[in-house]
């Protein structure tokens, strides 16, 4: 559960700001998607060998 303190003079976007931004970087919308459905294993590894090679391509182009 997440606990935000409002502080003393500080507005309630501010707050809500906060919190979302704590929401996301736990990561709990993203696992929620990503369990709605069930993905092989193999096709896991597919995606992953393709954002590594991708990656890797940016990388070697921003050496250059």
């Amino acid at each position: 559960m997440l606990v935000i303190f409002v502080k003393e003079g500080e507005g309630i976007e501010r707050a809500v700001k906060r919190y979302k931004r704590k929401f996301d970087k736990t990561g709990s919308m993203r696992q929620l998607r990503s369990r709605q459905q069930f993905t092989k294993s193999s096709v896991n590894r597919r995606k992953e060998i393709i954002k590594a090679t991708y990656v890797q391509g940016l990388r070697l182009k921003d050496a250059e």
